[in-house]
This record gives structure tokens, sequence and C-alpha cells, in this order.
């Protein structure tokens, strides 16, 4: 989101040896009109307006609109004093950015501890810091390659990572620019020639990193900057675009807005982005600024120079701060139940949301940037900064540290010790499920906002290869020495259940291998992920199969999730399952090991974490029935069939999560939390159930 003033000019006072930008034309509301349709591109997707699913990019064009502007400042000042002061440079960005984002991010925390999700607060409260920092793409970034929490909400500060995308941009850009000044001795053919180099790096980065990570290639600065270098470039070659003939000025701006616009409307949540795919709305802005370089009647001017579109742009860093935190957060506090808005509230929210940016306009931000206290005066303006960085920061550590209370009830038994001390720990465990407790225990272990960030050895140790991972990994666990080697194999619902058997390896002696991959199935069928097929499960599944048979292991113990569809589906699912399962289950006996299947558990309803937090004196309402919480019964049929065919072993937990008396499926049993989110276990619950599951291991391990 560019944060340069609302009316900037074309270019500043010629110097001829320098070429450099001139500041006597007129106002460019061409770029006041941009900025309204990209700010207006990225609400309506925000709001889900079918049609503009793509309009992610309105933040693209703002990235060059901002790099184009911020650059022709700098080289005006550079052309007019042959330096830059950075301290004014800072002054002025704090002054424009600091007082409406510091805002925005109090009302949001308030509003996230009013309204969301009780058991998350420590996390928002996280990303106001970093929002106040200018850290928080980083943090997301991160957040979206951990598998565990890819399904979280989003967060009400998620949109601030554009901002601090730009301020990290520009604690290098001045500073660059003014040496590559100097050594070019203002020549800006010469000056532009490491930026283009730069850019290029950034964009080849961001095309490979998309490929592997597209969390870090969508957040992180580096695989973002040459969008901002791209504005900067353009900048650099003002004075020659200047000189271009009206007759290809105004074609060029009507087509780069086409660009714009086509990319608005061609790309969706299944466009690898940013990537190559960048191209097309960083090119068409600059197609627009360039074009827009020459007064013409006949260019996209034209249509960009509307007033209603030159106010709108005059309110879009405003609008952008105050959309997103209202789209995140009204709907749960109207109670909807999946925390989204429908379209028709979005886009009143949204229409709100510019009503906000226009009194913050008035009564914030115009205010503080033009009072004469700061006129003049970039220590003042750089201390205020500080003060409201430093404001927002300790309110976001207070928030942390000062929690929203969950009301909680008497403490419960000990779950682990009770399977553990029990002659019968199965029936034991179906008494604990059916006396569930109705009120959150107040001794919960571990308490209800850690649930979440539990993190077994499996992914502390990066032992859970990610989606682009196509060789395994040997993690050992256990007595390394051990004349047993027990595998366990599958996707992320194998791994839930890591805890119980290290803790059976521990006791019994065994040599622990694990190889889980994200979304990974043990059945040998393809299945789609990012809306293609998922060869890169395919690849590592063959390998890890030859790899388990070449540790000639006692017990594999294979899992995986329920969800997932084939990429080329047959005409009887059931078979294709059951043929998968069954390939696999054949691959994995052929070294002589036994093989135990462990059906899928049953799924809670929603986030059982974000429920109990909400209805922590009446859990029952979290509660889930059996047949519904069972995603798909036919791959349970098919796991069945395959290991009747194959003689594999067939685990079924569903009576160690469901009451096998009511069906009921609680979100808590005794002191622990079932689920971790909306289908894994808990890392406490799958420990605990280690007696349960015992006995139909050790018969495996100590069988022929």
């Amino acid at each position: 989101m560019t944060s340069t003033t609302p009316a900037t000019t074309r270019t500043a006072v010629p110097a001829p040896r320098r070429s450099a930008p001139s500041a006597g034309r007129a106002l460019r509301a061409d770029i006041q009109g941009l900025r309204a349709v990209a700010v207006g591109l990225v609400v309506l997707s925000h709001a889900g307006v079918p049609l503009l699913a793509g309009g992610y990019i309105g933040v693209d064009v703002f990235f060059v609109i901002s790099g184009f502007l911020i650059t022709s400042l700098l080289l005006r000042e550079l052309a007019t004093t042959g330096r830059v002061s950075l301290r004014s440079f800072y002054a002025r960005r704090a002054l424009r950015l600091l007082p409406a984002s510091s805002l925005v991010i109090a009302v949001t925390l308030g509003g996230a501890w009013l309204f969301l999700s009780k058991a998350r607060l420590a996390e928002y409260a996280g990303d106001a810091l970093a929002g106040a920092l200018y850290t928080v793409n980083f943090r997301l970034a991160a957040a979206g390659t951990d598998y565990l929490a890819r399904n979280s909400p989003p967060s009400p500060f998620q949109h601030v990572w554009s901002l601090a995308v730009e301020e990290q941009f520009y604690l290098v850009w001045p500073v660059l620019l003014l040496l590559t000044w100097r050594v070019a001795r203002g020549r800006l053919a010469v000056v532009a020639v490491p930026l283009a180099a730069l850019c290029l790096i950034s964009f080849t980065a961001g095309v490979l990193v998309t490929n592997t990570s597209a969390p870090w290639a969508y957040f992180a600065t580096p695989t973002r900057a040459w969008e901002l270098g791209a504005g900067a470039l353009l900048a650099l070659a003002d004075a020659r675009l200047r000189r271009l003939p009206a007759r290809l000025a105004a074609p060029l701006s009507w087509l780069g807005l086409a660009c714009v616009t086509s990319a608005a409307l061609w790309y969706d949540d299944r466009t690898p982005f940013p990537g190559h795919h960048a191209l097309l709305p960083v090119a068409g802005t600059v197609l627009v600024l360039a074009g827009g370089c020459v007064p013409t009647r006949f260019g996209a001017g034209r249509l960009l120079e509307r007033r209603p579109l030159v106010r709108l742009g005059g309110l879009s860093y405003g609008w952008y701060l105050w959309h997103w935190p209202l789209l995140v957060i009204v709907p749960p506090a109207l109670g909807s139940t999946d925390g989204t808005a429908e379209v028709p509230l979005a886009l009143g929210l949204s229409a709100v949301a510019l009503g906000l940016a226009r009194l913050t306009l008035l009564l914030v931000e115009n205010p503080v940037r033009f009072h004469r206290a700061f006129h003049g005066r970039p220590r003042r303006a750089l201390a205020l900064g500080a003060a409201l960085t430093a404001s927002v920061s300790a309110l976001s550590l207070t928030a942390t540290a000062v929690p929203p209370t969950i009301e909680v009830g008497g403490p419960a038994p000990s779950l682990a010790r009770a399977l553990t001390d029990a002659p019968d720990p199965s029936g034991r465990l179906a008494e604990l499920l059916t006396s569930s407790p109705t009120a959150l225990p107040g001794n919960l272990a571990p308490p209800l906002t850690e649930v979440k960030s539990s993190r077994s050895a499996v992914y502390r140790d990066g032992c859970h290869a990610d989606y682009a991972a196509t060789r395994p990994r040997l993690c050992v666990y256990g007595d390394r020495a051990s004349s047993r080697t027990v595998v366990l194999f599958g996707d992320s619902h194998a791994a839930q259940w890591f805890p119980a058997l290290r803790r059976l390896a521990g006791e019994r002696g065994w040599r622990l291998v694990s190889l889980t991959k994200a979304s990974c199935k043990v059945a040998d069928v393809t299945v789609v992920h990012g809306h293609k097929p998922y060869t890169a499960c395919d690849t590592w599944r063959s390998r890890a199969v030859r790899t388990i048979g070449a540790l000639r292991p006692a017990l594999v113990v294979v899992s995986s999730s329920d969800a997932g569809d084939p990429a080329h589906p047959a005409a009887d699912r059931a078979r294709q399952w059951t043929t998968g399962f069954a390939h696999t289950f054949r691959a994995l006996g052929a070294s002589g090991a036994r093989v135990a299947a462990l059906l899928d558990t049953p799924w809670p309803k929603a986030d059982p974490i974000d429920c109990a937090a909400g209805n922590s004196l009446q859990l029952h309402a979290c509660a889930h029935h059996l047949l519904e919480a069972t995603r798909d019964a036919t791959r349970h049929r098919a796991v069945r069939a395959a290991a009747s065919a194959t003689g594999a072993a067939v685990v079924d937990p569903a009576p160690w999560v469901c009451s096998p008396r009511t069906g009921l499926c609680p979100v808590v049993v005794a002191d622990t939390a079932v689920h971790r989110d909306d289908s894994h276990l808990s890392e406490a619950y799958a420990e605990a159930l280690t007696p349960v599951l015992a006995p139909a291991l050790d018969r495996l391990v100590a069988g022929p």
C-alpha cells in the first residue's frame, strides 16, 4: 500500500546535466485515480466479489506507484541540493504513516480483545507488535510455512504486511540511491544499472521461491523489492518519458490499465503468486505511469482523473488500513459461526471503512502531518514517530500479559495418569469420554492458549516434509541401536501419533523412524494439491517405501487424513482408493514388516480450541457426533478392504475420541484437550493414549 502524499507533482526543476525530474508541472491526478483503482480492487477482492478474486494485485500496483513517487522526490532533492537528508526523509514517512496506522492498530487490537478468539489473543497481539515495528510480513511468512498453522483464521493485522515491505525497502533505497548517484556523478543511466540488476535478482528470487515456498515469496521483501524498483527505474527515466509523442503515450496508458484490469479478472487464489504472474500488473502500472508522463486528452488519464476517483485515491491509505480489520472482526462480533461475512455485509463494512478513512484523514492524518510544530523540524517528527511506535508496542505487550479471561470450572482428573494406572485403559477411557467435563477444567494441561503452539519433535526437528519435498529424510528416535525398528509413515495425521509412538519406543526399547509428509496420502493415488496433481507426494511416497524396505522394520504404522481428492478420479472411487491402499500395503509388507493401518481420527466441529474458549462453561456446544465427525466413510471401508486383501492390521481410533456409548466426541476429556485444530489430535491427548494404543502394536511387533 503506497503511503506517499495525496497530490504529487510530476517533476521538479530541470537540471540539464542530470536530467532529474522537474517540479514545476501539474499535479498527477491520474496517479490518484490509479490509487483508487488499486485500493478498490483490493477491497472488493477481500469482500469476496466473485469477478475480482485477483484484486489482490492492487497491492502490486501500489508498490510500483510508491517506488515511482518516492524516487521522484529523492531525485528532485538530489538534483537541487546534491544530497539526500535521510533525517527529513524518514521524518516525512513517520508523519505520513504512523498517526493513522497507530490508531488503526490500537483500535484493531481492542476489537480482537473483545470479539475474536480468546485463545488466539497472544497471537494477535504479536501480530500487532510486529505491525507496529513493520516486521509483520516476516511473521506471516513464517506462519505460512508452519503446516499446523496454515488453516488458522486470518489475522486482523495481516494486511499491514505491504506497509512493512515498503518501509523495509525504504530503509535501504535512499542510501543506495545516494551512493550510486555520487559514484555515477548524477548520470541517471549509470544510476539505473545497479538498480536494474537488483530488480532482476529480486524478480528471479520471487519466481523461484514461489515454486518452493509460496508464503515467503508472497510476504518477503527480497522477493517483492523488484516491484518498488520497477517504479524507481521509471522515475529515473522520467525526463525521457516526457518526450514521448502523445500518440504513443495515450495507447500505452490504456494498455497498462487493461493489463491491471485483466490480472484482477483472470487471477484467483489458484494463481501461483507473485512468481512470473506479478509481471502483468507491475508492467501494466509502469505503462500507465509512463503514458501519463505526457499530458494528452486521449490517455487513460481521461478516466483516472475523474474527480470521484481522485478523491477516492486521496483516501486510499486510510481505506486500506480500516477495511480489513472490519471484515475480520465484525462478523464474529455479530455471531457469524464461521467468522466470515457474506458479500453484502462485506460490502457494507467496506463502505463503513471508507467513512472511517475520511474521518481519519480529517481528524488525525492531516492535522498531525501539516501541524506547524513539525514544519522544518524533522527531529520532532521522528520523536513523535518513536513515541507512537513505542505506545502501540507497549499496548501490544500489555494485551499479551493481560489476556481476556477464559472462565473455567473445577479441576479434572489427569487423563495421562488415569490411563497409565488403569488395569483396562480402553475401558477407563470410555468412562472418561462419556463423563467429559461440561466446563473447561481449571487444571487443563496444557492450558488452552498453549495447545496450538505445542509441537512434537517431528515438527521441531524439521522431520515433517513440506509440500515441495521429494526425498524422504530419516529421523530416528528411541533406542537407535535396537534390533527392532518401528516406522511411522504417512501425512500429518500419521505425525499426530508421534508422541505416543515415541513414548512406546522409549518404554519398549524400539528404534523409531519417522517418515511423514504434508498432505501426502498413504494410498498410491495421486491427489490434488494447490489445484494441480500432487506429484511431489507420489515421488516422495515411492522413495519412502523403498527406504522403508531397506530398513527391514518389524512394524510400519501408517495413517493419513481422509481429506483430499484424486487428481484423476475413477468411476468407482471406492475401488480406486482400495487399490491404492493395497498397493502401498503390499510394498511395505514385502520387506517382511507387519503393517498397522490407523484409520483417520474423527474430525471436530469447526476449530475446537476457539470453540472451547468461547464456550468454556458449555463445552457440550462444541461436541460433535461420530456420524458427522467421520470425514470419509468410503475411505475407511477402502482401508479395511485393502488390509483384508494384504494381511495388514487395522486399528480404529474412533472409540478413543468419541464415546462408544453415546457417540459424542467431546473437545475435552478429563484434563486434556482432544484436538489442536480442526482435524489433528493435540500433542497431549495423543501421548495420553499411549496405554490404549500399546496392546495392538505390541502384538504386531512381537508377532511373526
